[in-house]
C-alpha cells in the first residue's frame, strides 16, 4: 500500500508546474555555478603563485630594511583551497597574506577591500543553492501535501477507506522527496563531471570525501524543510495560508535569523577593531623604545666616562673607533641586557593585548553562532564551510601558522635588530663587511614561510559534528510534530 501511494504521489509531483521549476533550477543552477566557481578558484590559484613569485623575487633584489618596525619583512601568502569551488566561506574575507614585522603580524587588505557593488548581492555557490533555492523549492512542494487535499476534499475520501494515516503521511514525505533529490543529484553529478573534465582534482581522496559528505548533508537539508513543509501542512486547513506561513517561516530561517543573530551579538559583545589593536601594539613599542634608549644612553654616557678617566689615568689619548672590535664588544655588553629586557616586556604586552583582542573575537562571534543556530540553514552553512575548509577552520590554522612564522622571525631575526641610532650605525657597517666576506644577503637570514597544513577528514567532520547532529534533530522533531498533529485532527 505504501509503494502504491509513493508512486502516486510520485506521479502527482512530476505532472505539476513545481517540476518544471525544479528542473529548470537544477539544470540550469548548479552546472552553471560549479564551472563558473571552478573558474574563480583556478584565476585565484594563478594570482597566489604569481604574488608568491613576485615576493620572492622582490626580497632578493630589495631586501627589506628591517630597522622600521612596520616594514614587512616577509608575507605568508593564503593559497585558495579547491573545494572552495562549492563553498566560498571566508576566502574572500580572509586577507590574502600576512607580514611580519617588528610590530607583530600585519593583516593585508582582503579581497573585499576592491569587491564590486555585485558582492552585496552575495555569492552565487553551491552552498547558497541548497541553503537558499532549494529550501524554498522543498516547501513550495510540501505546503499543500495535507491542508491542500484537506481544502478539496479528497483527504477525507482517501481516509475513509482502511489506510492508515501514517501511510498516507509516510506516501507525502517520501514521494515528494524522491521527485525532488533525483533532480537535484542528477544536476550535481553532471556538474562534477563538468569541473572535472576542466581540472578539478575530483579523484583525490581528500577531495572526493569532503564533496560527497557536502552531498549528504545537503540532503538532509532539504529533508528538513521536506518535514517543515509537511508539519505546517497539516496544521493548516487552507493551502493559500500554508504557503505564506510556510514563506514567512522561510524569510525567518534562511535570510532574517542567520544573520541577524550576529547584528544582535555585536550588540551584546563589542569588540576593538583589528587597526585600533595594531595602533597600541605600535605606540606600546614607541613608548619602550623611548625608555630603552634613554636607558642605554644613561649606561653609554658613564661608560665613556669611567674610560676617559681610566684612559687619561693611565696617560694614554682618549679615542673611540667604530671598527674597533673592543668599543663594539663594550657596547653589546651594555646594551645586550637592556635590549633584550625591552624585547621581552614588548612581545609579552604585544601577546597580553592579542589575547584580549582574540577573547573578545571569540566571544562575540560563539554568542553569534549560538543564536544563530536556531534556524537550520546557519547548521548547513557551517557544516559546509568546515568540510571545505573555507570556514572557521581555515581561518584558526591560517592565523595560528602566521604567529607561529612570527614567533620564529622573533627569535632568529627579529631579536638581532637594535632601534640605538649608534647600533644601526655600527650594524651598517659590520653588514658591508660581511658582505665583503660572505655572499649572504640580508633576505637570506629570514626564514622562507612556512607551508600552511590542511585538516584531515576527520577533523573536519569533528568540527561538524554539532551542526550535523542539529540537522537530525530538526528533521527528526518536526517530522514528529507533523505526525502528531495529524493524528490528533479530526478529517
Amino acid at each position: 500500500m505504501l509503494m502504491t501511494l509513493i508512486q502516486k504521489e510520485i506521479m502527482h509531483h512530476i505532472l505539476s508546474v513545481r517540476f518544471v521549476a525544479l528542473l529548470l533550477m537544477c539544470v540550469l543552477l548548479i552546472p552553471l555555478t560549479l564551472s563558473i566557481s571552478y573558474r574563480k578558484y583556478h584565476q585565484n590559484l594563478i594570482d597566489y603563485q604569481e604574488s608568491v613569485r613576485r615576493a620572492q623575487t622582490e626580497a632578493k633584489e630589495n631586501p627589506p630594511n628591517a630597522q622600521d618596525p612596520n616594514t614587512e619583512v616577509s608575507k605568508l601568502f593564503l593559497k585558495p583551497t579547491p573545494l572552495s569551488v562549492f563553498v566560498n566561506g571566508l576566502e574572500d574575507a580572509l586577507p590574502t597574506y600576512l607580514g611580519m614585522t617588528r610590530n607583530g603580524v600585519r593583516q593585508s587588505s582582503t579581497g573585499l577591500a576592491q569587491a564590486s557593488v555585485a558582492y552585496v548581492l552575495g555569492n552565487l555557490d553551491f552552498l547558497f543553492i541548497a541553503g537558499t533555492v532549494f529550501s524554498l523549492l522543498a516547501l513550495l512542494f510540501t505546503f499543500d501535501a495535507v491542508a491542500g487535499e484537506r481544502e478539496a476534499g479528497t483527504l477525507r475520501i482517501s481516509l475513509s477507506n482502511s489506510l492508515p494515516r501514517d501511510v498516507f503521511l509516510w506516501s507525502k514525505l517520501i514521494g515528494g522527496y524522491i521527485v525532488f533529490v533525483v533532480p537535484f543529484l542528477v544536476s550535481f553529478l553532471f556538474g562534477l563531471l563538468l569541473i572535472t573534465w576542466q581540472g578539478f582534482p575530483l579523484g583525490e581522496l581528500k577531495i572526493a570525501l569532503p564533496v560527497l559528505g557536502l552531498t549528504l548533508i545537503s540532503l538532509l537539508y532539504i529533508a528538513v524543510f521536506f518535514a517543515i513543509g509537511v508539519f505546517i501542512s497539516t496544521y493548516l486547513d487552507n493551502a493559500k495560508t500554508a504557503l505564506i506561513v510556510a514563506f514567512t517561516f522561510w524569510v525567518f530561517a534562511v535570510l532574517v535569523a542567520p544573520r541577524g543573530a550576529f547584528v544582535i551579538a555585536k550588540l551584546v559583545a563589542p569588540t576593538r577593531t583589528q587597526q585600533s589593536v595594531y595602533m597600541e601594539k605600535n605606540a606600546l613599542r614607541n613608548n619602550l623604545k623611548k625608555d630603552k634608549d634613554e636607558k642605554i644612553w644613561k649606561k653609554m654616557v658613564e661608560n665613556m666616562a669611567e674610560t676617559r678617566t681610566a684612559a687619561e689615568g693611565g696617560g694614554v689619548a682618549f679615542n673611540i673607533s667604530l671598527n674597533d672590535p673592543a668599543h663594539q664588544k663594550r657596547m653589546d655588553d651594555i646594551k645586550g641586557p637592556i635590549e633584550e629586557e625591552f624585547r621581552l616586556a614588548f612581545q609579552n604586552q604585544a601577546d597580553k593585548i592579542d589575547r584580549d583582542y582574540q577573547r573578545e573575537k571569540e566571544r562575540q562571534e560563539q554568542i553569534g553562532e549560538m543564536i544563530s543556530r536556531i534556524a537550520p540553514t546557519s547548521s548547513l552553512t557551517y557544516s559546509a564551510m568546515n568540510l571545505t575548509q573555507t570556514g572557521k577552520l581555515k581561518r584558526e590554522i591560517y592565523f595560528q601558522t602566521g604567529e607561529r612564522y612570527y614567533n620564529q622571525l622573533d627569535d632568529t631575526y627579529f631579536s638581532e635588530i637594535s632601534d640605538d641610532a649608534l647600533a644601526q650605525v655600527i650594524q651598517v657597517i659590520s653588514q658591508m663587511d660581511d658582505s665583503n666576506d660572505s655572499p649572504e644577503s640580508e633576505s637570506e637570514k629570514i626564514l622562507p614561510p612556512p607551508i600552511l597544513l590542511e585538516p584531515s577528514f576527520v577533523e573536519t567532520f569533528r568540527y561538524s559534528v554539532v551542526d550535523v547532529s542539529l540537522l537530525c534533530i530538526f528533521a527528526l522533531a518536526f517530522t514528529t510534530l507533523a505526525f502528531l498533529k495529524f493524528f490528533r485532527s479530526d478529517i
